[in-house]
């Protein structure tokens, strides 16, 4: 039996969408299941829309996601030649001919037929013309057997095909010598001998016509798999303008590349109840019977689920390593793993959907310069505060041991002072740790006072307690 091999084939013409690299993803999990390989391609025919930058954020965002595929990236630019001289072979097999009918004169023949009521194909006008190599600016068709059935057994979706008269002789060399992508795509899957071509739904009218390219070619073709497309919530096509679409995009909002990979492996595909996935759970239980026929929703909220799981269960080194940039983004500096980081973020695993949430909650902890949230300064550091502080930031300087049991004595000791004050309101813990919390944080958000204090060491803390006190004081 001939191995597995699948392939991944974007065009670089924008950013990596999420049906594009769960497209990916599938097909790298149906060949690990199998332990075939999984060919990166570049589909750039398109010289106009293709760029390197397009490209490098592909393949960044295929690394970042765990995807990495056995052999090239190879790219169809760098096989122009190639596809050339499959034309001149069709050519003279008569498995294909010149054109020379003009855009326009296309344009015309086509409207008078959807006048009368009739769907257009190529009428066939040059199909025997036997127009040779001076015809002057012309196209190349593929000659189709107009009796021809163009039929497969999707991998999702069963019987399909079309007959060879519903397609006609389609176009498969253009008139500036390009070759379209029908032409490139079949040419490129029979030589790097791909098995199976797993691919959006939005491809399944593509399969007709490549199957009458398969036949011209004499090559057998591959099993066809059309994956469902993705949707937004109420079924709605995602917008690329108003819908979160670009793999980068996730990326950059703090989610995880795990999270990420599990979010995109669910929607569409199921393995009984299962929600969490690793990587290599992915590439053993992947199959095709449990792909949906019906269009997948992306469930954000899921994602964020899917996050808060994979943040509080993954291992320090992990986490701290997918964190970094986004720690060092808010500090403006390089950041270390120290005992007082690691403690903190063990302390936000409960309280953190995304790495950039978390980041923002520990950025206390690695800024020097650390300015107040302006509500919350507004709201907790008021000039009737300043008298609990200074007081808490005196008992504060006398300890002699600086950790959660002793920090909670000092504020017990405080607020039992300021019981004792008959004109001031019954203190609580909760009217003193949050105007302590923004003055050492900046915000309102944090672990208990007791934690994030020890955490932040005494000498910061008593340093950010004098600050908040200039601060109420002085403006």
């Amino acid at each position: 039996m001939k191995a597995v091999k699948t392939r991944f084939a974007p065009s670089p013409t924008g950013f990596l969408h999420i049906g594009g690299a769960r497209t990916a993803l599938f097909n790298w999990a149906y060949a690990r299941r199998h332990g075939g390989n999984f060919v990166l391609r570049i589909e750039d025919t398109d010289r106009e829309r293709s760029t390197l930058a397009s490209e490098q954020e592909v393949l960044q965002g295929l690394e970042w996601l765990g995807l990495h595929w056995d052999e090239g990236p190879y790219r169809q630019s760098e096989r122009r030649e190639h596809y050339a001289a499959v034309v001149e072979e069709l050519l003279r097999k008569d498995r294909a001919y010149r054109c020379t009918c003009t855009r326009e004169e296309l344009e015309e023949r086509k409207q008078a037929v959807i006048a009368r009521g009739q769907k257009w194909t190529y009428d066939g006008r040059c199909r025997n013309a036997a127009h040779g190599v001076n015809a002057g600016p012309h196209t190349v068709r593929l000659r189709v057997p107009e009796d021809a059935a163009l039929t497969w057994e999707d991998g999702v979706f069963g019987p399909s095909g079309q007959a060879a008269s519903e397609i006609g002789d389609m176009i498969i060399r253009r008139s500036d010598g390009l070759p379209l992508y029908h032409l490139a795509v079949v040419v490129d899957d029979i030589d790097m001998g791909i098995t199976h071509v797993i691919r959006g739904a939005d491809h399944h009218s593509n399969t007709p016509f490549q199957l009458a390219l398969y036949r011209a070619l004499e090559a057998p073709p591959p099993r066809f798999v059309h994956v469902p497309l993705i949707v937004g919530a109420g079924g709605k096509k995602l917008s690329k303008r108003f819908d979160d679409v670009s793999v980068n995009s996730f990326r950059t909002q703090g989610d995880l590349a795990c999270a990420m990979r599990n979010w995109l492996a669910r929607i569409g595909w199921s393995h009984g109840d299962q929600e969490i996935f690793s990587a290599e759970e992915i590439a053993r239980l992947f199959n095709l019977e449990n792909v949906n026929r019906a269009s997948a929703q992306a469930d954000p909220g899921k994602l964020l689920w899917l996050n808060q799981h994979y943040i509080k269960t993954l291992p320090m080194q992990e986490l701290f390593a997918a964190l970094q940039p986004f720690l060092e983004h808010e500090a403006g500096r390089a950041i270390e793993c120290t005992p007082e980081l690691t403690r903190l973020l063990d302390l936000l695993r409960e309280r953190s959907k995304t790495l950039l949430e978390m980041a923002q909650l520990a950025r206390f902890l690695v800024v020097d310069e650390l300015g107040y949230d302006e509500k919350a300064a507004k709201k907790f550091l008021r000039p009737e505060v300043v008298a609990s502080l200074q007081q808490l930031h005196d008992e504060l300087e006398k300890l002699v041991q600086w950790d959660e049991t002793a920090l909670k004595a000092a504020f017990e000791h405080v607020l039992a002072a300021l019981e004792k004050d008959a004109a001031a309101e019954k203190p609580s813990l909760g009217k003193l740790a949050q105007p302590v919390r923004v003055a050492v944080t900046g915000g309102t958000v944090s672990p208990g006072i007791f934690e994030t204090l020890a955490v932040l060491g005494r000498e910061r803390s008593l340093a950010r307690l004098a600050e908040a006190i200039h601060f109420i004081r002085h403006g």
